[in-house]
């Protein structure tokens, strides 16, 4: 999937933004989720494989929880891959109305005292987030994992140390940059007030589905700009 990425800065600076935006609502999401729960992620999902691994060689009536959460990304990527084939001028902000309403069940679930109600329909939502950015199926701007973004930038470092274009790499540093900086606020905020973080993470939602629906106004369909 890695391999599809599409350099971040050819899209046009609304997209841009967005895509920065999603990936800080990714990092303060998984943050909120890792805190509440002692240790399991609603977007990363390595990291909730290597739980599954583990609980399966330690205690292996533990597995049900990383499998039920994994199965929850899983199926926000199918839905959302459904979604973004079959209306894709208006894909953003359907997609981003999902996630908004999604981290809201999570939010009453949180409320009500279920922080493993506000897990299942988190990783959901970030299932749903990942087809934000794509194109024939495939995701063009990850913003919910950061390895490939990470690799390209690791790339692009070494282009520069030996003398090569590095134009194709632009970006990906400031997705990683944007991903931590989210996962920093909200894992400030849960940790001062844990019963605001999850409806916080949902009016963040909210406001990046407002942006994809003016962005979608402009210009429904994706298309890069002239920037080598």
């Amino acid at each position: 999937m890695h391999g599809k990425l599409r350099p971040v800065h050819r899209y046009d600076p609304a997209r841009q933004k967005l895509a920065l935006g999603l990936a800080f609502l990714a990092g303060a999401v998984d943050a909120t989720g890792f805190l509440a729960t002692g240790g399991y992620f609603a977007s990363f999902m390595s990291g909730n494989t290597t739980r599954l691994g583990v609980d399966l060689a330690t205690t292996a009536s533990a597995i049900l929880l990383p499998l039920a959460i994994i199965g929850s990304f899983v199926s926000g990527v199918v839905m959302g891959a459904i979604v973004a084939g079959r209306w894709p001028a208006y894909r953003k902000r359907a997609l981003l109305l999902g996630v908004s309403a999604l981290l809201g069940v999570g939010a009453l679930a949180h409320f009500l005292g279920s922080t493993f109600g506000f897990l299942l329909p988190a990783a959901c939502a970030m299932g749903l987030a990942n087809n934000v950015f794509s194109k024939d199926g495939e995701v063009t701007v990850g913003v919910t994992y950061m390895t490939g973004a990470l690799v390209r930038f690791g790339q692009g470092i070494a282009a520069q140390l030996t003398g090569r274009s590095a134009q194709g790499m632009r970006g990906y540093g400031l997705l990683w940059l944007a991903l931590a900086l989210g996962a920093c606020g909200g894992g400030w905020v849960y940790a001062h007030n844990a019963v605001i973080a999850p409806p916080l993470l949902c009016a963040l939602a909210v406001l990046l589905f407002s942006s994809s629906w003016l962005i979608e106004r402009t210009g429904p369909i994706d298309m890069e700009t002239a920037q080598p």
